[in-house]
C-alpha cells in the first residue's frame, strides 16, 4: 500500500517533549479527517505510548524516541521507537494495572487498545521496543 505521506520526528525522552508528540500525532492526523473525538483518542494513545518510553524505557536517562507516522488512503499508523531497556513479558504488560514502577496505574495499553483500531508490540530486552498503532479512517476523503 502506498503512503501518501510520513512523519518522522526524533525527541529526547524527557516528559516536556510528550506535549510535542500530541502535537505532531493532531496536525499530521487532521489530514485524515477523523472527527474530533478520534483525534483526541489519537493524542491520548500517543500520549501513552511515548510516556512509556520516556518513564520505563531509559529509567531516566535522556535518549531518543522515534515517532514514524504515516497515511495510507484507509488508515493512519503511528509508530513509537525507543532503544532502551525493552519489555521482558509483553502478554503480562498488555494486562490493565501492570506496571514496572509501583506509583503508575499501569493503564497505558489498555487506552492504547480501547482507542485505536490496531495495537502491535514488538520489543526486545536490552534493544528496545517498538509500539504500532492504527487508525482506520472511516470516510476515505482524505485532505
Amino acid at each position: 500500500m502506498q503512503i501518501k505521506n510520513q512523519v518522522k520526528v526524533s525527541l529526547q525522552s524527557l516528559s516536556e517533549n510528550i506535549g510535542i508528540a500530541r502535537l505532531v500525532a493532531a496536525t499530521f492526523s487532521a489530514q485524515a479527517n477523523f472527527t474530533l473525538s478520534e483525534v483526541e483518542e489519537i493524542k491520548v494513545a500517543i500520549s501513552e505510548a511515548v510516556s512509556n518510553a520516556v518513564i520505563h524505557a531509559y529509567e531516566k536517562s535522556d535518549e531518543i524516541v522515534e515517532l514514524i507516522f504515516n497515511l495510507y488512503i484507509d488508515k493512519v499508523e503511528y509508530m513509537i521507537i525507543d532503544h532502551g531497556k525493552g519489555i521482558a513479558d509483553i502478554v503480562e504488560a498488555r494486562k490493565p494495572s501492570y506496571s514496572s514502577d509501583p506509583e503508575r496505574m499501569g493503564l497505558g495499553f489498555a487506552f492504547m487498545e480501547s482507542f485505536m483500531d490496531e495495537l502491535e508490540i514488538s520489543s526486545e530486552v536490552g534493544k528496545g521496543t517498538t509500539v504500532r498503532l492504527v487508525k482506520k479512517i472511516s470516510n476515505h476523503d482524505i485532505h
